[in-house]
């Protein structure tokens, strides 16, 4: 697939924060990773090559630097990539700390992938330690989720998988994790989610698809 410049959201969404697409008139979903690329991340691509999905992939800085080369896959194989900050920081930062923890990664992507992302996650979610703020005044979506199997916490892949089937419906974001720990079960169940969710007539887009969508909706 010929890769994008940017990924970028329909204006309407730039700067605000999303948990999930008002999508009502097709089944999609969007399934989100955190904290690579890591080699782990090679395994979650070749999962989503072989069903044909893809996803969205929320990368640390700090990987990009070490594993440019997966980075240039994810992209490579149809996937979106996000900015998740460089240290994957919890706590209150001021604004010149947030510029170096989002615009490096920025760098970062640009430099393994030859794109850049006005996408955003921010790291465990928070939205009031300074970060998501700095990233909304640059014009990011700041994506969180509506489904979360809590993968890291090592659960085993059925569980993750059922959690993900049981509430899965149109226009949610799904969290896993490519990074952060070994991820064996996050492929696991990975390879139950999509064949699963694509029996009942889900397909795997992107968030920047996902958003595309919900703008191209007739309001």
């Amino acid at each position: 697939p010929e890769q994008p410049l940017i990924f970028a959201p329909p204006a309407q969404f730039r700067g605000q924060i999303v948990y999930q697409a008002n999508i009502s008139n097709s089944k999609v979903i969007a399934l989100t990773f955190d904290d690579g690329p890591t080699p782990e991340t090679l395994k979650i691509l070749e999962v989503l090559q072989q069903h044909n999905a893809v996803a969205t992939f929320f990368c640390l800085g700090r990987n990009l630097r070490e594993f440019p080369e997966i980075a240039k896959k994810v992209v490579q194989s149809g996937n979106a990539i996000g900015n998740h900050t460089w240290h994957h920081y919890y706590h209150d930062v001021t604004e010149k700390t947030a510029s170096n923890e989002i615009d490096y990664t920025g760098i970062h992507i640009h430099r393994s992938t030859g794109t850049k992302s006005l996408l955003f996650r921010p790291p465990g979610g928070h939205l009031n330690n300074g970060l998501a703020a700095y990233a909304k005044k640059k014009n990011y979506v700041v994506v969180m989720w509506s489904i979360d199997p809590k993968d890291y916490l090592q659960q085993p892949p059925s569980t993750i998988a059922n959690t993900v089937i049981s509430q899965a419906k149109s226009g949610a974001i799904v969290l896993l994790h490519d990074g952060g720990g070994p991820r064996y079960n996050t492929v696991k169940a990975l390879s139950i989610i999509i064949p699963k969710l694509k029996q009942q007539g889900y397909r795997f887009v992107t968030i920047p698809q996902l958003l595309e969508m919900q703008a191209a909706q007739k309001k």
